[in-house]
């Protein structure tokens, strides 16, 4: 059973004990070393790490792109280690909303069009289908450019497609990595703000960055280091911490933050279609 967090309330992400072990010819390779993580209906996490240190391994395993070599995955109450390829790629869809640093939209589709792809994989109609992107679209300001290309719209309007899209079949979780870092500082803000007023009407949002200025936006904050997360605490006394070398509080001498981190609970939401052709 995965584990609850108070009142019986699921968790949306719980990892028990993860390990994740690649093999490169005769080299045994640790990306991860045991790593236990619970993250919260409502909660806003930022995962942080140096090149190597395994956050990008730990956030595939959250995204259901790559799977534990050993330890336990919860994702929304679902048992990730016993699902196949096929079950992987429908709670990718159903469940978790990508927002990926290239945007990754369809050069020659509107913007409508992009928001509504996931839809069509999870076998909408299409009148609910232009509803939801529609809606989608309004909630990030871009309703007067949905009939707009790709390649007519800035960086920054391009992501809050993107953020769209993620949002369009109401995903439990919304992961989101290095999503400013194909930005400007004016844009990135612009998403860092849709990414906080979207926490505060209580939708789950992990990003993965290496800026502590993102990591400030968020309420709690993961630090990973060589395969194991050294620090999980609230979010500004990270950015009390001017470098890779500063003073961390291991992760087992911290409490349980996810709850201290989580925002009023709200309704599950499920995935993006970049995810899905993974």
């Amino acid at each position: 059973m995965p584990p609850r967090m108070g009142q019986e309330r699921l968790p949306v992400v719980a990892l028990r004990n993860v390990a994740r072990t690649y093999q490169m010819g005769d080299i045994e390779v640790q990306a991860l070393r045991g790593v236990s993580l619970t993250v919260g209906t409502g909660d806003f996490v930022a995962i942080m790490g140096a090149s190597g240190s395994g956050k990008s391994t730990l956030m595939n395993i959250i995204g259901c792109l790559d799977v534990p070599s050993r330890g336990r995955y919860w994702l929304d109450g679902v048992d990730v280690r016993q699902l196949d390829e096929h079950a992987l790629a429908r709670i990718r869809n159903r469940k978790i909303g990508f927002v990926f640093q290239s945007f990754n939209l369809i050069p020659r589709t509107t913007a409508l069009a992009n928001v509504e792809l996931p839809l069509i994989y999870a076998g909408l109609p299409a009148k609910e289908r232009r509803a939801r992107a529609e809606a989608a679209l309004d909630l990030v300001g871009l309703s007067d450019r949905a009939n707009h290309l790709p390649n007519e719209m800035s960086g920054g309007q391009q992501q809050r497609v993107a953020v769209a899209r993620a949002l369009a079949t109401n995903p439990a979780l919304i992961l989101a990595d290095e999503p400013t870092g194909n930005l400007d500082t004016r844009s990135g803000e612009e998403i860092m703000r849709i990414f906080t007023a979207l926490n505060e009407a209580g939708r789950t949002v992990v990003l993965v960055t290496h800026e502590h200025d993102i990591a400030a936006y968020t309420t709690r904050t993961v630090r990973v280091r060589d395969g194991l997360i050294v620090y999980d605490g609230p979010s500004d006394r990270v950015r009390l911490q001017p470098t890779e070398a500063s003073q961390v509080v291991p992760a087992s001498e911290t409490a349980d933050t996810s709850q201290a981190a989580t925002s009023q609970a709200a309704t599950s939401q499920a995935a993006t279609s970049q995810a899905v052709g993974s």
